[in-house]
């Protein structure tokens, strides 16, 4: 069993940044896909970025530009670095693995969720 424990989130101001981090339990952190995503009040769950085993990046259109993903496989840990932050980014962001190394696979383990808030 993988855990997944985010931090990172917090109040953060229009146009501020965040940076949320993920570390990840288990042995074959390297093998495998992560991702974030995020659970606006109201809203579906939807995809926000994710990063193959190899690095390849994704994003949802709607962060493209504003946030990146990153990984640090000798820490077991997935970044995720947030600028120009907007109100409608107010979420709670949740960390994934997927069950395979290509960003498509399918989600295997969630993160308990940290909550990012964008307000003035």
């Amino acid at each position: 069993q993988v855990q997944l424990v985010e931090s990172g989130g917090g109040l953060v101001q229009p146009g501020g940044s965040l940076r949320l981090s993920c570390a990840a339990s288990g042995s074959d952190f390297s093998m495998y896909a992560m991702g974030w995503r995020r659970e606006a009040p109201g809203k579906q769950r939807e995809l926000v970025a994710r990063i193959s085993s190899g690095g390849i990046e994704n994003y949802a259109d709607s962060v493209k530009g504003r946030f990146t993903i990153s990984r640090d496989n000798a820490k077991k840990t997935v970044y995720l670095q947030m600028n120009n932050l907007k109100p409608e980014d107010t979420a709670v962001y949740y960390c994934t693995q997927n069950s395979g190394s290509a960003y498509f696979s399918s989600v295997k383990y969630w993160g308990q969720g940290t909550q990012v808030t964008v307000s003035s």
